[in-house]
């Protein structure tokens, strides 16, 4: 049998699927995560050799640019759905999340990394700041809806404001593991060197040309297009185009893309926010970035088969269980200890902090850039770490979102 044919046809199927698994994930209250991971699994066993390798250790650079891909346009898509106006009283919450609870994370699972298995202090940090940030990509269940959904929910915004922000403020944290290992094993680089170009120089432009990107095309598309009929456009694949070229140019000039993409997705969401050609660009997005998961989670599920968990013992296993039910709780709440939450509601968004691909794609990024003795090790835990978090939280975020929503979420009249 033809592989390409297989592959395509298998592509074909998932992406079909997920056409209904919103409304699939909404009844049975299971997430769509844990359907096309077990798909993954079952497709891959019995077709172990019509499909491509999945696993991600032999083909580290596919790897690194699939999940990159499947990142930004996920994090565009969060941002173009954010209807809440950026101002600092109503974004304290996921502010704290992505800076006290975020550095407290990486800090806290880089010292549990080293104190149970005994690894240097650049493959401790890179483990640290791989599994910190909560996905985008695998958190659709507890994100707020499309745009203009007129209903406030601080529980789902939080969640999803942290997850839109966080991936471009953990990226320096693996730049920094990076830059560790360079100094351990060729003598090169230095902290100061990090501090001030990947974390100062970097951060800046990437804030910059977001926001002058997504300006520049606030104006085109509205401004100018109200005024000129040649201008007017309504089409939903201007999300796309939008998060490749913004992405694109910012790396090119040496700034951070995740943060680019996120500020421009957000200086568009705010430019006549009431328009509707924001629910064309959102529904774009989110479509394709559905068909990009089903493809992602398929693989991920044939990689548990591969051997990608073969070195798991018992303390990686009791590594992610106390990662995602102490570290990433615990500091979370503890950031968000003095906001005007319920308390119910703080410890809501400090559980559901899932993990997802975009550690695959930081933990396939490091090793590509340098060497880190417990390369495999690595692979293993934050594997397993996904899973565990793909099941727990797929299993529990649509019921108890539900039962948040109605107790706390306000309908906000327009």
């Amino acid at each position: 049998m033809d592989q390409y044919i297989v592959i395509i046809s298998v592509i074909g199927i998932a992406a079909l699927g997920m056409a209904w698994m919103p409304s699939v994930s909404q009844k049975t209250g299971i997430s769509y995560a844990i359907f096309y991971t077990l798909a993954g699994v079952l497709i891959y066993w019995a077709f172990p050799h019509l499909l491509p390798n999945p696993d991600p250790r032999t083909h580290q650079t596919y790897t690194r640019h699939l999940t990159e891909m499947v990142v930004i346009i996920s994090i565009f898509g969060t941002a173009i759905k954010i209807d809440r106006p950026l101002k600092w009283k109503s974004w304290q919450n996921p502010i704290r999340l992505v800076t006290i609870a975020l550095v407290g994370c990486i800090g806290t699972a880089a010292l549990l990394g080293y104190a149970f298995f005994s690894m240097d202090v650049a493959s401790a940090l890179l483990l640290g700041a791989v599994l910190a940030p909560t996905d985008p990509v695998l958190a659709s269940d507890v994100q707020v809806g499309p745009p203009n959904e007129n209903i406030k929910f601080e529980t789902k915004f939080a969640l999803t404001a942290e997850a839109g922000m966080n991936d471009g403020l953990a990226l320096p944290f693996v730049l920094l593991a990076i830059t560790l290992s360079h100094m351990m094993f060729k003598g090169e680089g230095s902290v100061w060197v990090w501090l001030s170009y990947e974390v100062i120089v970097r951060m800046a432009i990437g804030l910059v040309v977001g926001y002058i990107i997504g300006r520049m095309l606030g104006y085109l598309i509205f401004t100018m297009g109200n005024k000129f009929n040649m201008m007017e456009t309504r089409d939903g694949f201007v999300a796309l185009s939008l998060t490749l070229m913004v992405y694109g140019l910012t790396e090119v000039v040496h700034g951070y893309g995740f943060i680019a993409v996120f500020v421009a997705g957000l200086t568009l969401r705010n430019y006549q926010s009431q328009h509707n050609y924001h629910d064309k660009l959102h529904a774009f997005a989110d479509q394709t970035e559905r068909i990009m998961v089903a493809i992602v989670l398929i693989l991920f599920g044939g990689s548990l088969l591969s051997g990608v968990l073969d070195g798991l013992t018992w303390r990686m296993v009791m590594f992610s269980v106390l990662f995602l039910f102490v570290l990433r709780p615990l500091t979370s709440f503890l950031s968000l200890i003095s906001c005007k939450l319920h308390t119910r509601e703080k410890w809501v968004i400090s559980f559901f902090g899932i993990r997802g691909m975009g550690s695959v794609y930081y933990l396939s990024y490091a090793l590509k850039e340098a060497e880190f003795p417990f390369a495999q090790q690595l692979w293993t835990i934050v594997s397993f770490t996904i899973l565990l978090s793909i099941i727990v939280h797929g299993l529990t975020a649509t019921t108890v979102m539900k039962r948040m929503e109605r107790r706390f979420a306000k309908e906000i009249k327009m």
